[in-house]
């Protein structure tokens, strides 16, 4: 019997067709063939890299890919990741690339975006424009409300629970504190308490429960994060199969966070409702510690904003009662969005970080006892007779081997050391240093920080904690390790929050190391997960307190 030769020619022009696209164009064609592979199966299929991050081995891997093979290392089919500044750095992020659906598959909140998750640079820009200046260095060490909330937070919540702890510690020899915990509490309050204004914003310090069931939720959701994130497709086609390849209680998780920070956002909208009328009547306004500094701002800046769309559906009226109450409304979620990123990427990063500092500085008495001889230098020094007054902020930024010592920390142990993700422009660009490999459009690129700070070339013996290394380095070389220094990202979207967090971590440091020294009592799992946020892996840090 003839087999019939339409349906044969038909099946070999499929097979043919398949093995140029997966094996001829990758190995002979594809401009990125030229970049050297990480693994032998990338120029052909993903699977590679996506086991390597579903197994949580990909910061370590790529590291690893970068000290093998150089600057520019090709991580799949169309993924690359670079290692460099000039060719790298300067080119992905400084030169403004988009971001793709890595970070809108993940970074939504109530399912809308917000500055981070937004992909593209425009809206990116104009939602920054509106809350800028809030985040700015000089607003931050300037402002009045802020020193308000810092005192309070610091004196009447943070050192209260290391004095407790020391007090406990004297009777009960069993006694030790998690820091981790309680310094992601202290940086939380700080960071709502600047955007959502004192009374409305959390007291996790103060309330170790709500500390503790507040941490449950939100680090109980990270190692989920791979499914959706890195293929959506698959973890949506699985849920209609009835396979979760989610847990039920991330959803939960993630619902009752999300009603958490809409209720702060609801309260700073009742207050600042309430000031106006106040005002109105001729009584005080609201106080400076209950003022709700970056949720006004971007209220204010949404509603203006949104009240043309509003105005023409009330008959284009701009003094109609109903404009700024309906504008209001339909932005509710849209500001939650946008402030649940902050409050969260403010509270986690700093936390992270700080948990570091203690443990690396828990093991240096003599860098304790220095570090405390500078910061008893400030005038008045963070010391529970100085309250209600601390010190000035531009006074304690400049403390020279504080600075180092905090620096250090973000370069050895970034929060943050996983990859950002970036797509090449339509028209392509060149990768690396000169001469580069020219890569072309719609191809996702990363840096990260994990990578960059363990130049060996850069910073001398990178795998160690040397805090002298910012105090001792001038010059050409100085500015080397500054151009390398990657904690906060680079660019037009560079952490919005950076300067608050400096400057939270900086008070942070002070009221810890002016009162007290520490010493680990135990340090199981502190090593840092292998992911994009990067915390410790048993989520603990105890320690011990004494009274200096």
């Amino acid at each position: 019997m003839a087999v019939p030769i339409i349906p044969v020619l038909a099946l070999s022009a499929v097979m043919l067709g398949a093995v140029y696209k997966y094996i001829i164009h990758p190995l002979f064609f594809s401009p990125l063939r030229r970049i050297p592979a990480a693994h032998l199966s990338v120029p052909f299929s993903p699977l590679w890299i996506l086991w390597i991050r579903q197994q949580g081995r990909q910061n370590r891997t790529i590291l690893a890919a970068h000290e093998r093979l150089g600057p520019v290392v090709r991580l799949g089919p169309r993924e690359v990741s670079v290692n460099c500044v000039r060719g790298g750095l300067s080119t992905v992020y400084t030169g403004g690339m988009e971001k793709g659906e890595w970070y809108s598959n993940l970074f939504y909140n109530y399912g809308l975006p917000n500055m981070f998750s937004t992909n593209a640079s425009k809206p990116h820009s104009t939602r920054k424009r509106m809350i800028s200046n809030t985040y700015s260095k000089s607003n931050i060490n300037s402002s009045a409300v802020l020193t308000a909330q810092t005192s309070i937070i610091l004196y009447e919540r943070f050192l209260p629970q290391l004095f407790k702890t020391f007090s406990a510690q004297l009777t009960e020899t069993a006694s030790v504190l998690n820091i981790y915990a309680l310094i992601s509490a202290v940086t939380m309050d700080i960071v709502t308490g600047y955007i959502f204004g004192l009374s409305a914003s959390s007291n996790l310090t103060s309330n170790t429960a709500s500390c503790s069931h507040f941490l449950d939720l939100y680090n109980g959701r990270r190692s989920y994060n791979f499914w959706p994130q890195e293929l959506p497709g698959v973890t949506r086609w699985a849920r209609k199969l009835g396979i979760r390849l989610v847990p039920e209680f991330v959803d939960a998780a993630n619902d009752e966070i999300e009603a958490w920070a809409l209720s702060m956002c609801d309260k700073a909208a009742i207050a600042l409702e309430q000031s106006s009328e106040e005002k109105k009547a001729g009584e005080n306004p609201i106080s400076l510690a209950d003022t709700p500094v970056v949720y006004g701002q971007l209220a204010s800046a949404l509603v203006k904003e949104s009240q043309k769309e509003v105005q023409k559906d009330l008959n284009g009226d701009p003094n109609h009662p109903d404009v700024a109450g309906e504008c209001q409304k339909s932005l509710r979620l849209t500001i939650s969005s946008e402030l649940l990123d902050h409050l969260a990427a403010g509270f986690d990063t700093s936390g992270i970080t700080l948990t570091y500092l203690v443990h690396e500085l828990s093991q240096r008495r003599e860098l304790q006892s220095a570090l405390r001889a500078e910061l008893l230098t400030l005038s008045p020094p963070l010391l529970p007779s100085s309250a209600p007054v601390i010190p000035d902020a531009k006074a304690l930024d400049v403390l020279p081997l504080l600075h180092a010592i905090l620096w250090e920390t973000l370069r050895l142990h970034p929060a943050i050391p996983g990859p950002q993700p970036r797509v090449t422009p339509a028209g392509g660009c060149s990768l690396g240093p000169d001469p580069g490999f020219w890569v072309p459009g719609a191809v996702r690129v990363s840096a990260s920080a994990g990578c960059l700070h363990a130049n060996e070339s850069v910073f001398k013996k990178a795998g160690s904690w040397k805090p002298e290394r910012w105090l001792e380095v001038d010059g050409e070389s100085r500015k080397e390790m500054d151009r390398w220094f990657w904690a906060f990202g680079s660019g037009g979207r560079m952490c919005v929050g950076s300067n608050l967090a400096i400057y939270q971590m900086k008070y942070i440091v002070a009221a810890i190391y002016s009162n007290f020294a520490t010493s680990i009592v135990d340090d199981s799992g502190i090593e840092q997960e292998d992911a994009y946020t990067a915390p410790p892996k048993s989520d603990k840090l105890m320690i011990q307190l004494e009274r200096v």
